[in-house]
Protein backbone atom coordinates (compact mmCIF):
# COMPACT_ATOMS: atom_id res chain seq x y z
CA UNK A 1 0.00 0.00 0.00
CA UNK A 2 1.37 3.39 -1.21
CA UNK A 3 1.60 6.34 1.00
CA UNK A 4 -0.69 8.49 -0.63
CA UNK A 5 -3.04 5.12 -0.69
CA UNK A 6 -3.14 4.99 2.92
CA UNK A 7 -3.10 8.82 3.40
CA UNK A 8 -6.57 8.45 1.19
CA UNK A 9 -8.06 5.96 3.20
CA UNK A 10 -7.31 8.03 6.62
CA UNK A 11 -9.10 10.86 5.35
CA UNK A 12 -12.10 9.30 4.29
CA UNK A 13 -12.14 7.19 7.82
CA UNK A 14 -11.58 10.48 9.41
CA UNK A 15 -14.48 12.03 7.63
CA UNK A 16 -16.99 8.99 7.59
CA UNK A 17 -16.41 9.22 11.61
CA UNK A 18 -17.05 12.64 11.03
CA UNK A 19 -19.86 12.15 9.28
CA UNK A 20 -21.25 9.76 12.01
CA UNK A 21 -21.52 11.62 14.80
CA UNK A 22 -23.16 14.10 13.34
CA UNK A 23 -25.34 11.82 11.60
CA UNK A 24 -25.88 10.72 15.58
CA UNK A 25 -26.66 14.20 16.67
CA UNK A 26 -29.09 14.73 13.77
CA UNK A 27 -30.77 11.51 14.48
CA UNK A 28 -30.58 9.70 17.74
CA UNK A 29 -28.35 11.74 20.20
CA UNK A 30 -31.23 12.33 22.45
CA UNK A 31 -33.33 9.34 24.53
CA UNK A 32 -36.55 9.39 26.51
CA UNK A 33 -37.18 5.69 27.73
CA UNK A 34 -36.09 3.80 24.90
CA UNK A 35 -37.37 6.34 22.28
CA UNK A 36 -34.27 7.87 20.37
CA UNK A 37 -34.35 11.42 18.36
CA UNK A 38 -31.95 14.15 17.79
CA UNK A 39 -31.81 17.85 16.76
CA UNK A 40 -33.73 17.05 13.17
CA UNK A 41 -37.69 16.92 14.85
CA UNK A 42 -36.61 19.57 17.51
CA UNK A 43 -35.22 21.82 14.87
CA UNK A 44 -38.29 21.14 12.91
CA UNK A 45 -40.44 23.03 15.29
CA UNK A 46 -39.24 26.46 14.23
CA UNK A 47 -41.52 26.93 11.16
CA UNK A 48 -39.93 26.50 7.60
CA UNK A 49 -36.19 27.36 8.52
CA UNK A 50 -35.59 24.42 11.07
CA UNK A 51 -36.53 22.24 8.02
CA UNK A 52 -34.12 24.04 5.36
CA UNK A 53 -31.26 23.58 8.28
CA UNK A 54 -31.29 19.96 8.78
CA UNK A 55 -32.03 19.61 4.84
CA UNK A 56 -28.35 21.72 4.35
CA UNK A 57 -26.48 20.25 7.20
CA UNK A 58 -27.70 16.34 5.37
CA UNK A 59 -26.59 18.11 1.96
CA UNK A 60 -23.72 18.72 3.72
CA UNK A 61 -22.88 15.01 4.93
CA UNK A 62 -23.66 13.75 1.58
CA UNK A 63 -21.56 16.00 -0.34
CA UNK A 64 -18.42 15.18 2.02
CA UNK A 65 -18.63 11.42 1.16
CA UNK A 66 -19.53 12.03 -2.13
CA UNK A 67 -16.24 14.14 -1.86
CA UNK A 68 -14.16 11.09 -0.74
CA UNK A 69 -15.17 8.66 -3.26
CA UNK A 70 -18.60 7.27 -2.74
CA UNK A 71 -20.13 6.13 -5.84
CA UNK A 72 -22.99 7.91 -7.45
CA UNK A 73 -25.33 5.22 -7.22
CA UNK A 74 -24.94 5.44 -3.13
CA UNK A 75 -24.87 9.15 -3.25
CA UNK A 76 -28.08 9.16 -5.13
CA UNK A 77 -30.17 6.69 -2.75
CA UNK A 78 -28.25 9.14 0.10
CA UNK A 79 -30.04 12.19 -1.87
CA UNK A 80 -33.47 10.08 -2.41
CA UNK A 81 -33.23 9.60 1.80
CA UNK A 82 -32.48 13.13 2.86
CA UNK A 83 -34.97 14.17 -0.14
CA UNK A 84 -37.67 12.14 1.43
CA UNK A 85 -37.17 13.44 5.01
CA UNK A 86 -37.33 16.79 3.88
CA UNK A 87 -40.33 16.63 1.61
CA UNK A 88 -42.68 14.64 3.86
CA UNK A 89 -41.02 16.81 6.67
CA UNK A 90 -42.36 19.65 6.05
CA UNK A 91 -45.55 19.12 6.20
CA UNK A 92 -47.73 21.03 9.28
CA UNK A 93 -47.96 18.46 12.60
CA UNK A 94 -47.56 15.14 10.26
CA UNK A 95 -44.10 16.44 9.26
CA UNK A 96 -43.08 16.89 13.08
CA UNK A 97 -44.27 13.26 13.76
CA UNK A 98 -42.16 11.84 10.69
CA UNK A 99 -38.96 13.73 11.67
CA UNK A 100 -38.94 11.80 15.04
CA UNK A 101 -39.27 8.59 13.39
CA UNK A 102 -37.84 8.45 10.25
CA UNK A 103 -33.56 8.55 10.62
CA UNK A 104 -32.55 9.30 6.98
CA UNK A 105 -29.35 10.43 8.00
CA UNK A 106 -28.54 6.91 9.96
CA UNK A 107 -29.78 5.37 6.83
CA UNK A 108 -27.09 7.67 4.95
CA UNK A 109 -24.53 5.93 7.37
CA UNK A 110 -26.10 2.61 6.75
CA UNK A 111 -25.56 2.95 3.10
CA UNK A 112 -22.07 4.62 3.62
CA UNK A 113 -21.08 1.30 5.61
CA UNK A 114 -22.43 -0.95 3.28
CA UNK A 115 -20.68 0.81 0.09
CA UNK A 116 -17.27 1.50 2.13
CA UNK A 117 -16.88 -1.73 3.98
CA UNK A 118 -19.07 -4.32 1.89
CA UNK A 119 -18.70 -3.37 -1.19
CA UNK A 120 -22.38 -2.77 -1.98
CA UNK A 121 -23.71 0.02 -3.84
CA UNK A 122 -20.91 0.77 -6.14
CA UNK A 123 -21.31 1.50 -9.99
CA UNK A 124 -23.74 3.65 -11.72
CA UNK A 125 -27.00 5.95 -10.50
CA UNK A 126 -28.26 6.07 -14.33
CA UNK A 127 -31.19 3.11 -13.62
CA UNK A 128 -31.90 5.03 -10.27
CA UNK A 129 -32.59 8.23 -12.10
CA UNK A 130 -34.26 6.67 -15.00
CA UNK A 131 -36.94 4.97 -12.82
CA UNK A 132 -37.26 8.35 -10.88
CA UNK A 133 -37.48 10.41 -14.09
CA UNK A 134 -40.53 8.06 -15.18
CA UNK A 135 -41.91 8.14 -11.82
CA UNK A 136 -41.62 11.90 -11.94
CA UNK A 137 -43.06 12.17 -15.21
CA UNK A 138 -46.07 9.40 -14.22
CA UNK A 139 -46.97 11.52 -11.19
CA UNK A 140 -46.65 14.75 -13.26
CA UNK A 141 -49.32 13.77 -15.70
CA UNK A 142 -51.56 11.77 -13.48
CA UNK A 143 -51.59 15.31 -11.73
CA UNK A 144 -52.91 16.87 -14.71
CA UNK A 145 -55.29 14.61 -15.05
CA UNK A 146 -56.91 15.07 -11.63
CA UNK A 147 -56.81 19.13 -12.11
CA UNK A 148 -58.70 18.58 -15.24
CA UNK A 149 -61.12 16.18 -13.76
CA UNK A 150 -61.71 18.42 -11.28
CA UNK A 151 -62.13 21.53 -12.97
CA UNK A 152 -64.79 19.50 -15.50
CA UNK A 153 -66.14 18.24 -12.01
CA UNK A 154 -66.88 22.12 -10.65
CA UNK A 155 -68.28 23.41 -13.72
CA UNK A 156 -70.67 20.76 -13.97
CA UNK A 157 -71.58 21.64 -10.81
CA UNK A 158 -71.54 25.81 -11.62
CA UNK A 159 -73.09 25.43 -14.74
Amino acid sequence: MTKEHSYKLEKIDKDFQWVKRLSVLMDSRFRIGNFRFGLDPILNFIPFGGQIATFIISLVLVSVMYRNGASSKVAVKMLMNVTWDALLGSIPLFGNIFDFFNKANEKNIKLLREHYYDDKHQGSAKNILIALGVGLFITIVLFIYAMYALTIWLFGLIF
